[in-house]
């Protein structure tokens, strides 16, 4: 690609103007771009060509592959809801190989390491590129330019966006369903295989011209509840299991025991205290790290401390936002994914803990969402710099290990933390400009360190509101300064290629920064 082939968009960031034969609008700025347009929609179908019994199975999934018209160049889409435990999405590709398919597109909701062998469908053609999240092995593979099309890496929102909005076009969706009926309603929060809710697979139900649900779990019809309705269904496959329930839990749902990271967490929750933001009625969203769950434990008891409960939690649930839910300290949880067995429980057993989906969540282009609503969400990052801009995506090398999530979407609650530790394996994670632009500073309120909590001038309430509390608040600059000292100086920047490999969506869609090939 040439300099032509590039423009310099609203963040500063250099992006192609085509990706993957499709022209890209480049990031304008928070709020800054207005789509046009109706919303995409499937085809129409008939009842005619449905079984009039509702038994919609077939033998395999080779089987539904073909009754789907499966060609080369097609995109198939999977969900991540039973993460490193998934089979289903290696079963649907690897039955595409088997029928011969070529140069298709895999649109998951998320990869994990079980994923790896799609490495080698890439290396045989099978799959051209993934537009979706492309974690540890496959980010690697793609950050050394293997991959033969461009990476796409969207937010939770930005996938429902991109789907809703035609820019992604599924032909095929596989469902992995923890229980089904023949019809094709299906719930995740029942069954062997019970990952709590199907949400990220919502909206591949609805826009997909032709939807799969695989189960190890098939029941009678009625499925109750269902998630996923069977009339968005055209066929169900039965297999022996969907995933390893072993590994659906996620394996970052322990508590952190570093002090460094201990002393962090308790910086967040004193912050959200004395910031007054802790109050009658609040809500918050955490993730399930180990800072994130240790800062729900801190909360926890400064809310009892207090006598204040709070409206609504946000989850990615875990046992700790169950207890908050079960002691009183909340009125509910509004999920969209479960990371531990208490979360499926509570999902499958307690109407206060209520599945959502991206689109209510996250989507950017609907009537308004969730996230907006959240009075503080605390996130992590991999880089900050003094501009407070933020990655989640690359490390200080540049490779690409982590997809986005619903990162993105949460900046846009009333206060945004990244608790992060000061440095990592002796390299620094404030820096002076991030290698890879995720989010931007305008939207990021707090940095909370080891060493110091970074209020983003811009939010002077903020600043005002913890004037005279113990606190240790610094100016970003002040932290950068003091880690490089203890390091012996700033970070080597990372080593890259001028051939772009994947590009960063923003949430409504437009092209916030480019990955680049690593040199070798």
């Amino acid at each position: 690609m040439s300099e032509h082939d590039f423009l310099v968009n609203a963040a500063g960031r250099r992006v192609p103007r085509v990706v993957n034969g499709v022209e890209q609008v480049p990031y304008q700025g928070v709020g800054g771009y207005e789509p046009k347009g109706s919303k995409h929609g499937p085809p129409i179908r008939s009842c005619r060509d449905y079984p009039a019994d509702g038994d919609k199975r077939v033998a395999d999934l080779k089987t539904a592959l073909q009754k789907c018209g499966l060609e080369d160049g097609m995109t198939i889409s999977t969900h991540h809801h039973l993460r490193n435990g998934d089979r289903v999405a290696l079963m649907a590709l690897q039955a595409a190989a088997e029928l011969g398919a070529k140069d298709l597109m895999w649109f998951p909701s998320a990869s994990f390491p079980c994923h790896e062998p799609v490495m080698e469908l890439m290396d045989r053609g099978v799959v051209q590129r993934i537009e979706g999240s492309m974690n540890g092995p496959l980010g690697e593979y793609t950050s050394h330019g293997k991959m033969r099309g461009m990476g796409v890496l969207r937010s939770h929102g930005g996938r429902w966006q991109a789907v809703q909005d035609g820019e992604v076009h599924i032909d095929i969706a596989v469902i992995a369903a923890p229980t089904a009926d023949a019809f094709g309603n299906a719930d995740g929060s029942h069954g062997p295989s019970a990952c709590g809710s199907l949400g990220f697979a919502l909206v591949d139900s609805l826009y997909a011209d032709h939807v799969i649900v695989v189960t190890d779990n098939l029941v009678d019809f009625p499925c109750i509840p269902w998630q996923i309705q069977g009339n968005n269904v055209d066929y169900v496959v039965e297999v022996d299991s969907i995933g390893d329930p072993a590994q659906i839990v996620s394996g970052t749902t322990q508590i952190t025991r570093s002090p460094d990271r201990v002393l962090i967490a308790e910086y967040v929750a004193r912050f959200l205290r004395d910031a007054g933001i802790m109050r009658e009625g609040f809500s918050f969203q955490a993730g399930a790290g180990g800072i994130a769950l240790a800062f729900v434990q801190f909360l926890k008891d400064m809310m009892n401390e207090a006598g204040v409960k709070a409206r609504f939690v946000r989850g990615g649930s875990t046992q700790f936002l169950v207890d908050l839910l079960k002691e009183g300290l909340t009125d509910y949880i509004l999920d969209g994914q479960t990371f531990d067995l208490a979360g499926v429980a509570s999902i499958a057993s307690d109407p206060r803990h209520v599945a959502t989906s991206p689109f209510t969540s996250y989507s950017y282009h609907g009537k308004g969402n969730f996230a907006s609503m959240v009075d503080a969400a605390v996130l992590g990052a991999t880089e900050v710099d003094t501009g407070f801009n933020a990655n989640v995506n690359t490390h200080s090398d540049g490779v690409l290990l982590h997809g986005i999530g619903g990162w993105q979407n949460c900046l846009f609650s009333r206060c945004t933390i990244l608790a992060v530790p000061a440095f990592r394996d002796r390299i620094p994670v404030i820096v002076d400009r991030v290698a890879t632009l995720t989010g931007p500073g305008e939207l990021i309120d707090v940095v909370v360190t080891e060493r110091g909590i970074a209020v983003n001038p811009k939010r002077a309430d903020l600043l005002e509101a913890v004037k005279g509390s113990t606190l240790p608040i610094r100016t970003i600059e002040e932290i950068k300064a003091e880690v490089e000292g203890i390091i012996g100086g700033r970070p080597e920047p990372p080593r890259l290629t001028d051939r772009p490999v994947a590009v960063i969506k923003w949430v409504d869609g437009t092209v916030i920064d480019t990955v680049w090939q690593v040199e070798e």
